[in-house]
C-alpha cells in the first residue's frame, strides 16, 4: 500500500524527475519520502509474530509473541503466567509423528482398542448408572451407548487420563508447523481455562492436550463445558460434567435426538465432529449399537 501510494504521486508529479532541474529534481524526492514516512506512520501498528518451528530452538521467543496475541484474545494474567511456564513438550511432537492406530483396518483398531471389553463393561455402567444416563439423553438426545463408548475408547472409563501436562503440550502444537493454525484456538482455549480455574499448567491430559474422562481438547472445553452436579465449576476430571459436555458438544454439532447413528443413519456424520477418523467413528457406532443393545 505504501508503494502504491508513493508510485501514485509520481504519476499525479507535473513534472517528473527524470526531466526535472537538479534542484526541483531534489526537492521532488523530498517531497514524496515525507509523503511516503506520513502514510507509514499513519499505518496501524502490526505485530510480526516469530515464526512457527519443527525444533524447541525458537520456542521461547515464540511463546513472547503470542503471549502478546493470547493477551489480545482476552487471556488474563493466570493464564499468561501459566504459557510463560510452559515447557517444549518433546513427547507430544514425537506422538504427533507417530500416529499409526488410526491406519489399522477397523478390525484391527478395534481389537488394539479393546473393544469387546469396552462393551461388556459399558452394558454393566449403563446398568448401574441408568437414571443419569437417561437423564444426559432426555437432556441432549444422545443415548448412554454412544456416550460410554466414548469414555471406555478415550480413557478407559476414566482410569488412565494422560501423563502429559495439557498446557506445554497444546502450546507446543500451536508453536509447531504441521498444524498450528489448528490447535492455536485450543491454546488459547487452555489459557482461559487456566483464568477460570478449571484446569492448572500442571494439570495432566493427553499427549494432544485432550483433557479429562472424554479427552476434550481446551477449546472444546472451553466450549462446550458443562457444569452438571451444579457446583459453580466445570470439572472435565467429573465423571458427570465430562459425560454431559460430550453429549452437549454433539448436540451442538448437529445430533438429532432419536435418530439412529448407525452408518447411513442422521447422526453417524455427527461422530466426525468428535473424531476425524474413520475407523474411530465406525468402531464408536459399532459399540455404541451393542451397549444400547
Amino acid at each position: 500500500m505504501i508503494f502504491q501510494l508513493f508510485r501514485r504521486s509520481l504519476s499525479n508529479s507535473a513534472i517528473s524527475p527524470e526531466r526535472a532541474e537538479p534542484r526541483r529534481r531534489l526537492a521532488w524526492h523530498l517531497s514524496a519520502l515525507t509523503l511516503a514516512g506520513a502514510v507509514f506512520c499513519s499505518l496501524p501498528h502490526t505485530v510480526i509474530a516469530a515464526p512457527c518451528g519443527n525444533t524447541s530452538a525458537g520456542f521461547d521467543r515464540w511463546k513472547r509473541d503470542f503471549a502478546a496475541e493470547a493477551k489480545r484474545a482476552g487471556v488474563r494474567q493466570a493464564g499468561l503466567n501459566a504459557l510463560a511456564n510452559t515447557t517444549y513438550a518433546r513427547r507430544t511432537i514425537a506422538a504427533d509423528r507417530n500416529q499409526k492406530s488410526f491406519r489399522y483396518s477397523l478390525e484391527k483398531f478395534m481389537q488394539i482398542r479393546g473393544a469387546n471389553t469396552i462393551i461388556a463393561q459399558g452394558r454393566k455402567r449403563k446398568a448401574r448408572n441408568a437414571e443419569f444416563f437417561a437423564a444426559l439423553e432426555r437432556k441432549y438426545g444422545v443415548p448412554a451407548g454412544i456416550l460410554i463408548a466414548i469414555h471406555g475408547m478415550e480413557t478407559a472409563f476414566g482410569n488412565y487420563m494422560g501423563d502429559s501436562q495439557v498446557v506445554s503440550a497444546i502450546v507446543t502444537l500451536t508453536y509447531d508447523c504441521r498444524r498450528s493454525e489448528f490447535f492455536k484456538p485450543h491454546a488459547i482455549g487452555a489459557l482461559k481455562l487456566v483464568d477460570r480455574g478449571a484446569i492448572t499448567g500442571a494439570t495432566k491430559g493427553a499427549k494432544h492436550g485432550e483433557l479429562g474422562h472424554t479427552q476434550f481438547l481446551p477449546g472444546n472445553a472451553l466450549n462446550y463445558g458443562v457444569d452438571w452436579d451444579g457446583n459453580g465449576r466445570v470439572d472435565f476430571y467429573n465423571m458427570g460434567d465430562a459425560l454431559a459436555s460430550t453429549a452437549y458438544f454433539l448436540r451442538k454439532k448437529g445430533w438429532k435426538p432419536g435418530r439412529g447413528y448407525q452408518q447411513g443413519e442422521p447422526n453417524y456424520k455427527v461422530l466426525k465432529q468428535w473424531n476425524a477418523a474413520t475407523v474411530y467413528q465406525q468402531s464408536l457406532a459399532i459399540m455404541g449399537r451393542k451397549i444400547d443393545g
